[in-house]
Formats: C-alpha cells, structure tokens, sequence
C-alpha cells in the first residue's frame, strides 16, 4: 500500500503534534488531512515555514493547554442535572447519551464538543455517575451527573 510524507500543521489526535514529519496512507492525506488544511506535502519550504512558525506552535499549544486546564477546573465544579422520565425500577424510558450531556452543560454556560465526552454506553438508570470529558491531550475532566425522575 502506497504511503505520503506530510508535514502536521495542527495537532491531529492518534497522529502527532504541530511541526512533525508523518507517513500516512496516501488515501488518508490526500482526501482527509490536505483538504481539512491539517497537514501539507512535506517539501524542503515547507519545512522552513514550520521552522520559523515553531515559537507560534510552542505559544499556541500552551495556551490551549491553560485554558483546557481552566475549563477542567470550571467542569469539575459543577453539578449537571438531567431530568428524564423513568419507570418504577429507577429504568429510564430513553437514555442519557453524550449529546444530552453536553447540552445539560452548556445550560450551565460552558460549551463542550459532545464528541469528546466519554460514556462507553448510553445511560439507562438514574443516578449519579461520573463522566469524563478529553478537553485536551493532556487534560481529562470529570464532571458529576445526576440523572434524575421528571
């Protein structure tokens, strides 16, 4: 199978950071990664252009890192409630998925990607559980949802 050098110019979870040399399938780069503006063919300008835009990278990085870490604190602080209507056994008759939660918190004032928050199954009971949300790659929140009869 047929492969392509890239140069990242943002950082691409399960790929690599900003600035780094990648092989990906050719597939891959040429239909996903160049089109989204992810990445760009690895020539000698190319090169020199992340070079010189390295200190931005550094700047950048770190300072989605800090606010990934402000917002963390900002989650973990609060307390979701999610009304739902359930049977006599505590079963709900739906379910408390991703999606819902990511509105309950956005109720609250703080807009979270429902795509980084992580249940590996919906919920089906009420409760309370604790989700974790990836903020960033080095920053995990764990937020307190309740879910409770309507």
């Amino acid at each position: 199978m047929a492969s392509v050098t890239l140069i990242l110019l943002e950082d691409v979870d399960n790929l690599g950071l900003a600035g780094e040399e990648i092989r990906v399938a050719a597939g891959y780069g040429r239909n996903f990664l160049v089109p989204q503006g992810k990445a760009t063919k690895a020539t000698k300008g190319a090169m020199r252009q992340v070079e010189a835009r390295r200190e931005q990278i550094e700047a950048q990085r770190k300072a989605e890192l800090d606010g990934a870490q402000e917002l963390a604190t900002k989650i973990a602080e609060l307390e979701i409630s999610i009304s739902m209507q359930a049977s006599e056994d505590d079963t709900l008759f739906g379910s408390v998925t991703n999606r819902s939660i990511a509105e309950a918190i956005a109720e609250q004032g703080i807009t979270v990607d429902y795509k980084k928050i992580e249940i590996e199954e919906p919920i089906h009971t009420l409760g309370k559980f604790d989700i974790s949300i990836k903020l960033h790659r080095e920053v995990k929140a764990v937020a307190k949802v309740w879910v409770v009869r309507r």
